[in-house]
């Protein structure tokens, strides 16, 4: 049975259940496997199934005390009749490399892949742990988390979700998709800030108001939750099963893996599939203008102290990457991850040491790209594959180029969004005018590729606004605690 334990201290130790219900750990760290050895399996008895078999077999290593039937009943539930893909996540060849598409599902982003699922998870940990609060979801996000999650956890029983984005700092697409999210149960609150400001705040009310009123108590559908990132390593060994299928590789090549990320979710996932025996080779973690981790994993220098730019990939806009600590929990241990923390909480930086630099780099790249660089790698392969990109998936695609090696390995670059989530940005990179209006801009961008609308998008322009309320950072407290009192 695998104990789940913080980041920051051992001796807290809970079943994956109880680690998913509580979201964080209660002293702010994450919540990780004791022990990586635990997770070991050999890869071909999940490549030989289909995404859902995959789901079953990685949720049953990671989730032991759900149990094998309860497990299957969640996936289908997650997966069955929800994304417009019969593979899930299609891998399709770009040039000499290859393209996982994440964004099949309701909302057009690789986040569906696990906020389809989360919510089944934490509901079914809810009965498991005889847990009667309602479960209010609190998450801050870039731009994708929030609609995906507004969309998993609308109207599900015993839970609300609150959704804290930055004013002006997502597309006008993914503003749409949160604010004009239905159920009852849901809620998206524009903050005046950045994204780091609202996940700081978010991560600060999990400690300082855990049960903001009676008969409530806080979860995250964030990457901090273990719920939302397992099954997103997934994606990993379906993308290896396909480069198999196809003949693209030979069982037991290593495959490098492109991950456009800001937060270190999207790539963590691939470290734990690594660490559970799959061929991985290198972890390129691509950034943009905001390259913290680049610099991080060049040096061993964390530092937020540094000048926020706005970009054209808008969910990587990322100073604070969470999910490095649970690396940094494996490669630098319990003291040093401790420390390092502090030392980011209070001087906005840390140095890891040169052996933990090294044990890192053995195994991640970091890369950044430009809007300059990642628009012309949009107009580039489109031009050259007809195939079209998203601005982050772009960004991906310039460090690729920027990261070959000798071996020339095998490489597969995960995206990350539809483009007509960020039309106007896709739009300007293929040298064709732009519109004030995303909805002429979607329609244009369609005009030009005859790259399809998807289905969730296409009518967003004409639903009803439900979510109107902007705030300051310091009213998120008393927000939460109005909003819990009132139920939504």
């Amino acid at each position: 049975m695998i104990n789940y334990i913080s980041t920051r201290n051992s001796d807290i130790k809970v079943t994956s259940s109880r680690a998913i219900l509580n979201g964080q750990a209660p002293d702010g760290g994450l919540y990780i496997p004791e022990n990586l050895g635990d997770i070991q399996t050999d890869y071909h008895s999940i490549i030989d199934k289909d995404f859902r078999g995959m789901a079953r077999a990685v949720w049953n290593i990671f989730f032991p005390d759900y149990g094998d039937e309860l497990i299957s009943q969640l996936v289908e539930r997650s997966y069955k009749d929800k994304f417009s893909a019969p593979e899930i996540t299609p891998l399709v060849k770009v040039g000499s490399s290859h393209v996982l598409e994440l964004y099949h599902g309701p909302t057009s982003a690789f986040k569906d892949v696990a906020l389809s699922a989360l919510p089944n998870l934490l509901t079914a940990a809810r009965e498991m742990n005889d847990f009667h609060d309602q479960i209010m979801i609190l998450t801050a996000t870039s731009g994708d988390t929030g609609s995906a999650a507004l969309c998993g956890f609308s109207d599900v029983p015993g839970t609300s979700i609150v959704v804290f984005y930055p004013d002006g700092g997502v597309s006008e697409t993914q503003k749409l998709q949160m604010v004009t999210a239905p159920g009852s149960n849901t809620c998206a609150c524009a903050i005046r800030g950045n994204f780091d400001d609202a996940q700081t705040g978010v991560k600060a009310l999990f400690r300082e108001i855990p049960h903001p009123v009676e008969g409530v108590s806080l979860s995250s559908a964030n990457s901090i939750n273990i719920g939302r990132l397992v099954p997103q390593v997934v994606y990993y060994f379906s993308a290896y099963s396909q480069l198999l299928a196809s003949g693209e590789i030979k069982d037991g090549d290593k495959v490098d893996f492109i991950v456009p990320t800001g937060n270190f979710g999207d790539i963590m996932a691939g470290y734990f599939a690594l660490k559970m025996g799959l061929p991985v080779g290198r972890l390129i973690c691509a950034s943009n203008k905001n390259d913290v981790l680049t610099e991080f994993l060049e040096t061993g220098h964390y530092d937020r102290k540094r000048t926020f730019f706005k970009t054209t990939s808008p969910s990587m806009d990322i100073l604070v990457s969470s999910n490095l600590e649970r690396l940094l929990y494996y490669v630098c241990g319990e003291e040093h991850t401790v420390k390092y923390m502090k030392d980011l909480a209070e001087t906005g930086e840390y140095q890891i040491t040169e052996d933990e630099l090294a044990e890192i780099k053995s195994v991640f790249v970091g890369a950044c790209a430009s809007d300059e660089e990642g628009a012309a790698a949009i107009r580039d392969v489109f031009e050259a594959e007809h195939y079209l990109m998203d601005t982050h998936t772009s960004i991906a695609w310039a460090c690729l180029s920027k990261t070959k090696d000798a071996a020339n390995a095998p490489s597969v670059v995960l995206s990350t969004a539809s483009p007509y989530k960020f039309s106007r940005a896709v739009l300007t990179a293929l040298g064709a005018e732009i519109s004030d209006s995303d909805e002429a801009n979607m329609k244009k961008c369609h005009e030009i590729t005859g790259a399809a609308i998807p289905e969730g998008l296409a009518g967003i322009f004409e639903r009803t606004i439900n979510h109107k309320d902007v705030i300051a950072i310091d009213k998120m407290k008393q927000y939460v605690i109005d909003k819990s009192s009132k139920n939504l």
